[in-house]
């Protein structure tokens, strides 16, 4: 056996997640849940735990996708003190456990019977050598549109069923004097964008080959400039502020009637929600045009660190355990904007939005169309991820036309493989 595997194998066994709260320590957690939605989804888990005695020690990093996120977690395991929780997403879960810093979470999996309720996509990233090392929190999205209702109804214009559907709207809400498309100039939300664009050019089984089987022929193909072009389409609709701009505030903008559309994953909905809107008559939410019945998902993940204290080790079962408990993925969801992480949680409590997010995700599983996204770190290593960034940010910035966009990308993969 391996010494990592040991580490691994030996690490805590939550069989304590069941153990009196006046046991359990307080929780430290790092994560990236900074904006008003996000944080208000938050305070429903903390809220469960202090229902148990357990403190909530807060440790948030912002930034949307993660990246600073890790950062700080990387200075803090080298420092010899992990927190005990850490949002994590991907296979930056994967990474962290086959460096045999994560715990074993099988005992508690084992009593809520996690394995017939989370789906096999998500339990590939949740998992590591047939052992459990994080627990899913929701399931998100990544090819959505969020569109202001509104807007649409005083210019006349239908939701979009097409590219050329999506193309003509923003070009109808930009000649009325308005920011056709709401956007950050942030890499991750780039190739947020990227995703939902590369599939409404190619399909599933395209993306599936460019960004998870990394395919020099598919990296570099026509089909792929058509995506950097459709990127130069949008560019083109952006307004001249973008750059650097957080993505709550480009969902605010949406929100506000500053703006018409916005593509960006489906945490967007938590905006929305937490400004008092309401779905189908406030604001719309709808696929990329072009990449309907597939899913491009993220899961955001809080994955246990080894600790040896009895008490931190019974606070962390009890955190794990909370979080997939179907109630929690019902209330945490709902306010979220994602979708459970178990399949087996019912609808009843969500919006339209949701109801729609949920019968896709499980058309797209059963379909063999929920595919991990390039965007988020499901789809390949962050190494992969972020020489995509580069090139697409460099492409939407105009550094590259779109031919010389493609090409580079099959340089940059090759490179980070």
């Amino acid at each position: 056996m391996t010494t990592k595997k040991a580490r691994l194998l030996g690490a805590v066994a939550f069989g304590v997640f069941g153990a009196t709260a006046a046991l359990a320590d307080d929780v430290e957690v790092l994560h990236w849940w900074t904006s008003g939605g996000e944080a208000a989804a938050l305070n429903v888990l903390k809220d469960d735990l202090q229902g148990q005695g357990i403190g909530w020690n807060d440790m948030p990093v912002a930034g949307g996708g993660g990246e600073s996120a890790m950062t700080t977690l990387r200075a803090r395991v080298t420092a010899g003190n992990p927190p005990t929780a850490v949002q994590m997403l991907g296979f930056d879960i994967q990474d962290w456990a086959a460096e045999g810093a994560l715990g074993n979470l099988d005992d508690v999996a084992a009593a809520e019977g996690w394995d017939a309720v989370v789906p096999a996509a998500l339990q590939a990233f949740a998992k590591y050598d047939g052992h459990w090392i994080s627990a899913p929190v929701n399931v998100h999205s990544t090819n959505w549109v969020w569109a202001n209702k509104s807007i649409l109804d005083e210019l006349g214009i239908a939701q979009p069923a097409t590219w050329d559907d999506f193309v003509a709207a923003m070009e109808a809400v930009e000649a009325s004097g308005r920011v056709a498309l709401a956007h950050g100039g942030q890499a991750w939300q780039e190739a947020t964008m990227f995703d939902g664009v590369v599939l409404s050019a190619g399909g599933p089984e395209f993306y599936k080959a460019a960004f998870v089987d990394l395919d020099p022929e598919a990296l570099g193909s026509d089909t792929m400039v058509e995506a950097f072009r459709r990127m130069e389409t949008l560019r083109s609709h952006v307004d001249d502020n973008f750059s650097g701009r957080d993505w709550n505030l480009a969902s605010a903008m949406v929100i506000n009637g500053e703006a018409a559309f916005q593509i960006m994953g489906d945490w967007a909905k938590g905006e929305f929600l937490n400004a008092g809107q309401v779905p189908g008559e406030d604001f719309l939410c709808f696929r990329v045009p072009g990449s309907e019945g597939t899913v491009t998902f993220n899961s955001d993940q809080f994955a246990m660190f080894n600790v040896t204290d009895d008490g931190a080790r019974a606070a962390q079962g009890a955190m794990a355990a909370s979080i997939m408990s179907p109630s929690f993925q019902s209330a945490f969801n709902v306010v979220k904007g994602s979708v459970p992480a178990r399949t087996d949680v019912p609808n009843d409590a969500f919006d339209a939005c949701g109801k729609q997010g949920m019968a896709e995700l499980a058309a797209a599983a059963d379909a063999g169309t929920l595919l991990g996204s390039m965007a988020h770190g499901h789809a390949n290593r962050a190494a992969v991820k972020n020489a995509i960034y580069d090139v697409v940010t460099a492409h939407f910035n105009g550094e590259f036309d779109a031919t010389t966009a493609a090409e580079e990308l099959v340089n940059a993969v090759e490179s980070a493989m």
